[in-house]
C-alpha cells in the first residue's frame, strides 16, 4: 500500500441537489424559493472549485456526497470534471456522515474531510491545515462554526462514536464532539473557524464579505475564497438582501 504521504486525502462536500422549495429554505425571505435553489447551486460551484484547486498542489481528491439519489444530472454540471459523486446513505445526519467518512477511507484515501456546501468563501488555508492534520496521525480535525456546530470534520480512521446520538442543528454539536473525542482518547486538531450561510443574517455577512468587508469574527490572516458565482448572483440582488 502507498504511504500516507503519497495517498490522496478525500475532501467531500456534503450537499443537497439545488431544487426550488427544498434548498436553503431559511433564506426565504429575503430570497424567493427559486432564488434559494439558484444560490445553493452557486455555493456548490464555488466551494467545489476551491477544493479542485487543491487537487495537484495538496494531493486532494474532491467528492460531492449528495442527496437525494437520482439527482446526479442536477449536480454534475455544477462540479469540476474530476469531482466524484457519492450518494448519501439512509439515516439521520450522523449516520450519513459516519458512513460517508468510512466509505472514503475504505476507498484507500489517507484521510477524509467532510465540509458543508453553504460556505462559498471558505478559505483554502483552512482546508490545507485540515488536510495536513489528517495526514499526521489518528486524530479528529474540526473547524468550529459560529452557531456552535462545525464547518468541517476530518478523520484518518473511522470513529462512529463521534456521530451517534448527536443533537444535530443545535449549538451543542461542537462541544459534545470534543467531549466524545476526549472519552475516546482521540487527539483533536482545531483549525480556524468559518461560517455557514443559512439565514438572512449570515447571507448579509456573505454579501458584505464579497463587497470587501472582512467577516467580524475572522482573523486578519484569513482570506476568504473569491466565490465568483455567488458574487455575481448576490450583486444583482444586493439592494433587497441588505434591506
Amino acid at each position: 500500500m502507498a504511504s500516507t504521504s503519497n495517498r490522496t486525502v478525500a475532501v467531500a462536500i456534503v450537499c443537497k441537489a439545488p431544487i426550488a422549495g427544498q434548498s436553503k429554505t431559511r433564506l426565504s425571505p429575503p430570497l424567493r424559493p427559486e432564488e434559494c435553489a439558484a444560490l445553493s447551486a452557486c455555493f456548490i460551484r464555488d466551494i467545489s472549485n476551491t477544493v479542485q484547486g487543491m487537487a495537484e498542489t495538496d494531493n486532494v481528491a474532491g467528492y460531492a456526497v449528495y442527496t437525494p439519489r437520482g439527482s446526479e444530472a442536477v449536480l454534475r454540471p455544477l462540479l469540476p470534471q474530476r469531482f466524484r459523486l457519492s450518494s448519501q446513505s439512509e439515516g439521520d445526519l450522523g449516520a450519513r456522515m459516519c458512513e460517508s467518512i468510512s466509505g472514503l477511507l475504505a476507498a484507500g484515501h489517507a484521510g477524509a474531510i467532510l465540509i458543508g456546501a453553504d460556505m462559498p468563501t471558505l478559505p483554502i488555508s483552512i482546508l490545507r491545515d485540515a488536510v495536513r492534520a489528517v495526514r499526521s496521525n489518528d486524530c479528529l480535525v474540526l473547524s468550529p462554526a459560529l452557531d456552535g456546530g462545525y464547518t468541517l470534520i476530518g478523520l484518518s480512521r473511522p470513529h462512529a462514536e463521534l456521530f451517534a446520538d448527536m443533537p444535530w442543528s443545535t449549538s451543542e454539536v461542537y462541544r459534545l464532539t470534543l467531549a466524545r473525542a476526549r472519552t475516546l482518547g482521540l487527539p483533536v486538531v482545531n483549525v480556524a473557524g468559518w461560517y455557514d450561510v443559512d439565514d438572512a443574517a449570515s447571507l448579509r455577512m456573505l454579501t458584505d464579505e464579497l463587497s470587501g468587508q472582512r467577516p467580524p469574527f475572522a482573523d486578519a490572516s484569513l482570506a476568504g475564497a473569491d466565490a465568483p458565482a455567488s458574487r455575481a448572483f448576490l450583486s444583482a440582488r444586493r439592494n433587497y438582501i441588505s434591506a
